[in-house]
């Protein structure tokens, strides 16, 4: 049978290309400020509308185009980068594959005006989607300006599948920070609708940049990375310790000026501060790795985000020691000696005194959480249905049994679970417990945290977080749930600022923010996996666990339970037939 293989048209071919490097708003953001910084610009703006759904502009102030050039612009693989395969290896630019233009083009309505300054005149080309409208004469200073209009509008199914413009706006501010930490010495503005979300003058270093994005509190609470190895050279911040967060997402890398995301790079950060943070704390880290071209290849991924090296165990002890000898001059230490202190797995039953009173409080301990304390008044000593609690495996796990076989529960879910459910009753009663404080917080949002605080103040409010604005990006954390102290409720509220980014602004969404609120707050308020608990503290919890809503996942979808049958057990040992 013949004729089932044919070639696609040219004009689907370019829509499923587009698909690869523009993926969304943000993509758009990325290539065209990847296009200016290459082009030398000083001066860098962009401009949004509909959380660059509708529009995106950037202008700058590069070496522009000629006429010619721009024309061809916006055909496939069109560059002024790469000559031969041999270039390849010797890649210094941000952009060098020609798609960008071509791609955006293919899947929106675009403008482009460029000029190489050399009289007032440029040029304005016009397209919609693969369709030419109009090239024409027009006064323009030296740079280029490209508007992008109705992203994915000849792409509907596409188009659907964006996230409101709350969550696509905040990927954009996230990208946009990270390129602006990368280039101190660029004019960066960002503006959506009417509002200017933030305007960055030139500066000589990164750190006035992390001082104008972040703020003096997070500067002083960095400690400066530098190093050089033969052709490797490292520079940056990290956090000092003890100070540290409880995800990873604060530890940024750049690859020769490129925001990067490795594992590897990640894992020999967080392993040189193995020794200086508490377990579950990771240090916040800003990384700058400067290598020659040729010894890695940043052409494996469409959007050039992911990267290899030729030597990857190099890269990563090259790090790794230079993290590690800054936090020990920070520490006053000449040496280190790790310690592997590999804690054998244990089953334990602990006696009913073994490891508390006959009160339950949450990880964060004493009676500054007496809501939470609530939850955990234990039964004593009289039968109760359920399954029973046998003991502990590796401070990790309850190992309960029932009629229908051993349970083993993750005693982290299951408390999420329990004070979740608790959480949003008291919502709904609107009575969640919180504290005034007496000399309030001042904190210093990010961009993207004071983007997703004025997105997001009145469901913040409403969880029990009062935030006063004190001028500029600096806030005061006056009001707190209950069940934290100042400390934690500042590291908490911070976090959530990141997690709600992602959310939509329907009623439907703003239910979901709510619960996401609370569903955080019941993470760090639970009691942590590593923690002996007494029989009395089990045996309540697994008790109020099977009274939730859902006791088979935790409020962040992971499962709780894992069930292992009676005839598993004996058909594994030999007792019966399978």
């Amino acid at each position: 049978m013949s004729g089932i293989i044919r070639r696609l048209p040219e004009k689907v071919f370019q829509k499923i290309a587009a698909g690869e490097v523009i993926e969304r708003p943000s993509s758009v953001v990325k290539e065209l400020v990847e296009n200016s910084l290459d082009a030398g610009a000083t001066s860098i703006k962009i401009e949004l509308a509909g959380g660059g759904k509708t529009l995106i502009r950037v202008t700058d102030n590069g070496m522009g185009m000629s006429p010619a050039d721009a024309e061809i612009c916006f055909d496939s693989h069109t560059t002024s980068k790469i000559r031969e395969a041999e270039d390849l290896n010797r890649i210094k630019t941000l952009g060098f594959r020609g798609e960008a233009l071509s791609s955006i083009s293919a899947v929106s309505k675009v403008v482009l005006k460029t000029s190489e300054g050399r009289s007032k005149r440029g040029i304005s080309i016009e397209r919609e989607g693969e369709k030419l409208l109009s090239i024409k004469e027009t006064a323009f200073p030296k740079g280029t300006s490209l508007e992008v209009k109705d992203l994915f509008f000849n792409l509907p199914v596409r188009k659907k599948f964006l996230a409101s413009q709350r969550a696509e706006l905040s990927r954009i501010v996230t990208y946009v920070t990270t390129i602006v930490l990368a280039y101190p010495e660029v004019r960066f503005s960002l503006k959506h609708g009417e509002r200017s979300l933030f305007s960055y003058s030139p500066v000589s270093s990164l750190r006035e940049r992390i001082y104008q994005v972040f703020g003096k509190d997070r500067l002083e609470d960095l400690l400066p990375l530098e190093a050089e190895q033969g052709p490797f050279r490292l520079s940056g911040y990290a956090s000092i310790p003890p100070s540290g967060r409880k995800d990873r997402r604060y530890q940024m890398f750049w690859l020769n000026s490129r925001p990067i995301k490795d594992r590897s790079l990640q894992a020999a950060v967080n392993q040189a501060y193995s020794t200086f943070l508490e377990k579950g704390q990771f240090p916040e880290a800003y990384v700058f790795l400067d290598v020659p071209p040729s010894e890695v290849d940043v052409n494996i991924h469409p959007t050039k985000i992911e990267v290899r090296f030729v030597d990857p165990k190099r890269i990563f002890q090259f790090i790794y020691r230079t993290v590690q000898e800054a936090l020990l001059r920070e520490m006053g230490v000449k040496e280190v000696r790790a310690s592997a202190n590999r804690k054998e797995a244990s089953f334990s039953r602990p006696s009913h005194g073994a490891h508390g009173s006959n009160s339950f409080y949450p990880d964060t301990g004493g009676d500054k959480h007496p809501y939470a304390r609530e939850l955990f008044v234990p039964w004593g000593k009289e039968e109760k249905p359920g399954p029973q609690v046998l003991g502990q495996y590796l401070d990790f796990y309850i190992i309960a049994v029932d009629e229908k076989g051993l349970l083993v529960i993750d005693q982290h879910n299951a408390h999420e679970r329990v004070l979740f459910d608790k959480y949003k009753d008291l919502d709904r009663q609107r009575k969640m417990p919180r504290k005034i404080s007496v000399t309030p917080k001042i904190i210093e949002f990010s961009p993207s945290q004071e983007l997703n605080f004025k997105m997001n103040s009145s469901v913040l409010e409403e969880a029990g977080f009062g935030v006063d604005p004190m001028g500029g990006r600096s806030y005061a954390l006056k009001e707190y749930p209950d069940i934290f102290n100042q400390e934690e409720a500042e590291e908490v509220f911070l976090s959530l600022l990141e997690d709600i980014g992602e959310q939509g602004e329907g009623d439907g969404e703003i239910r979901s923010r709510k619960d996401k609120i609370l569903a955080s707050l019941a993470c760090k308020s639970a009691i942590k996996a590593g923690k002996p608990l007494s029989m009395d503290k089990m045996s309540y919890l697994v008790e109020s666990l099977f009274k939730t809503s859902n006791p088979g996942v935790c409020p962040h979808g992971r499962p709780i339970t894992l069930r292992i049958s009676r005839s598993e057990i004996e058909k594994g040992l030999g007792r019966k037939k399978s």
